[in-house]
């Protein structure tokens, strides 16, 4: 059963009771807008409904509760598929917009270095120095965030891009092989934007709850499978969804039958 609900397109899962009141209770009136984002993510992403699509919701579930769009155009948070299972991967405009609800940070960007751009860097002190006007090629040689607290403390932090690529091999499952897979291949500068800030958050920046479950949660699949059995209703239990959806296929399959036997005619009238 539990197999079944996991291939159920995304459009028939959602309709269930079960998921409708799980969505509910976290969303309140936000929850139908939510499923339509959930249909037209799976809609948009081939990849994305070949998978377990309980895990798509779980994964989804991690933005509703953060409160970040699923939208991947966005870039807040992405779904990757990863092992038949959808994990969820929070962007770089993800964790600026956790950082600014704090109400701690006055300032806060990273951005990739261009060849030309970097004029010196001391990680002792601190002092990067950058010209925006040196760039003498669209080579990015690295990249540098910064943020300052409203109580004055600032954050200067560099990566090379040799740096990058040693970090992206040796931590990121989805993309750790020496071609950059996934995310990374399709938008590599905004996941390495996404790696500088994440750290310098983590190590140097005030923890709100909200970026602790970030911090949990990012790039990591959905370890319990959902349970949607144990929360149905007296309305539609999962085997009437199951059953329901059994029938709509038949019903389908029975119908281009038909439509195929009239196509075809009557065979006598082919001589």
């Amino acid at each position: 059963m539990s197999n079944e609900l996991a291939h159920m397109p995304m459009k028939q899962l959602v309709k269930q009771d079960a998921i409708q009141q799980m969505l509910s209770r976290t969303l309140a009136d936000k929850a139908s807008q939510f499923s339509t984002s959930l249909i037209n993510l799976v809609n948009g992403n081939q990849s994305l409904a070949k998978v377990d699509q309980m895990s798509v919701i779980q994964s989804a579930m991690v933005a509703a509760t953060l409160n970040l769009p699923i939208d991947q155009n966005l870039g807040y948070m992405w779904l990757v598929p990863y092992k038949g299972r959808a994990t969820p991967q929070i962007g770089y405009k993800g964790y600026i917009q956790l950082a600014q609800r704090t109400g701690q940070y006055l300032a806060m960007n990273a951005i990739a270095i261009h060849s030309g751009e970097l004029k010196g860097w001391n990680p002792l002190t601190e002092d990067f120095q950058f010209d925006p006007m040196g760039r003498t090629s669209d080579e990015v040689i690295g990249y540098v965030g910064y943020f300052k607290l409203t109580n004055g403390f600032e954050k200067t932090v560099f990566w090379t891009k040799a740096s990058m690529e040693e970090h992206r091999m040796s931590f990121s499952k989805m993309s750790g092989g020496k071609t950059p897979q996934g995310v990374w291949a399709s938008n590599y500068d905004a996941m390495a934007i996404k790696t500088v800030l994440r750290n310098m958050l983590s190590k140097w920046g005030p923890m709100s709850i909200e970026m602790e479950q970030a911090l949990a949660n990012d790039e990591t699949a959905p370890q319990t499978p959902l349970n949607v059995e144990a929360e149905e209703s007296a309305s539609e239990t999962t085997d009437n969804m199951l059953d329901k959806f059994r029938q709509q296929q038949g019903e389908v399959n029975t119908s281009d039958q038909e439509h195929n036997t009239e196509d075809q005619g009557d065979p006598r009238d082919q001589s």
